[in-house]
């Protein structure tokens, strides 16, 4: 297997090991993030949007507001309101207002939401041993330790997004309104 410099042709020595540790880390995820799309692709949903209806098939029957969705998603999504609406297009989601709180919006995965997952899970379920499946029981935890280990000193409370696709704390300029 090539190294980094030689799949990105770079000449030059990195900057640091740790940049180069960190070039790594975003070119695995990528190519990780790829294959996963597309499987997911062929059913006609993003990676992302089968993250949320993954989050909302665990959050049954009551489902979950924007912000909750938001904070569980693997990938931050700025604009959760878009994904949202692009679902409930296809029908895979139903939402309703809060009878206490009408600004509050609850999300459920609908009947035809659950049906897809259940077409999906095999292929799904499937994707983690094909793409690390050539890694060892004890490589693979080490893998998750590290990683891990990574995030904890970067992991800062992520600015929660909001249904108005601004992370939480952020401000209309023109409405001075929080988001």
């Amino acid at each position: 297997m090539a190294g980094l410099k030689t799949e990105i042709v770079q000449e030059r020595p990195f900057a640091s090991l740790e940049g180069e540790a960190l070039l790594n880390l975003l070119r695995t995820s990528d190519c990780l993030n790829r294959a996963f799309h597309l499987k997911t692709r062929d059913w006609g949903v993003t990676s992302t949007q089968y993250n949320v209806l993954r989050i909302l098939r665990g959050a049954q029957p009551d489902g979950l507001t924007c912000s909750a969705i938001g904070s569980r998603m693997i990938t931050a999504e700025p604009d959760i309101t878009r994904l949202l609406a692009r679902l409930k297009v296809l029908k895979l989601i139903r939402q309703q207002r809060d009878r206490q709180d009408r600004r509050l919006l609850w999300t459920q995965i609908s009947e035809t939401g659950l049906a897809l997952l259940e077409e999906m899970d095999p292929v799904i379920l499937r994707l983690p041993g094909e793409l690390l499946g050539h890694l060892e029981k004890a490589e693979l935890a080490e893998l998750i330790r590290l990683l891990e280990l990574a995030r904890r000193r970067n992991e800062e409370p992520q600015a929660l997004p909001s249904c108005s696709g601004e992370a939480a704390g952020e401000h209309k300029e023109s409405s001075g309104q929080a988001g």
